[in-house]
């Protein structure tokens, strides 16, 4: 039974001083380049996948955005309450 690859490779040209910087960059962190340059990259790609999702799911549905802005609900008992407090301590 053949069995599926647990690892795909990837090859990139890079100029000589990109490459002495990552380098250099490894051996401070103790790691091989190649995981040094794997742990970079993957970090980005999760940033930049978190980014493009926190942009996009407040736009999901602009509407409630909308009437939460236009119509937005009574303050529950908690929050007046928590407002006399702090009026009561700080003044208004």
């Amino acid at each position: 039974m053949a069995r599926k690859p647990t690892t795909a490779r990837l090859e990139a040209r890079l100029p000589t001083d990109v490459h002495k910087l990552l380098k250099r960059a490894a051996e401070i962190h103790g790691r091989s380049l190649t995981d040094f340059v794997v742990a970079a990259a993957h970090e980005a790609a999760r940033r930049t996948i978190e980014e493009a999702e926190v942009v996009r799911r407040p736009v999901a549905d602009p509407r409630k955005v909308a009437n939460a802005i236009l119509k937005p609900r009574a303050p529950a008992p908690a929050l007046r309450r928590a407002v006399q407090r702090h009026r009561a301590l700080l003044g208004p």
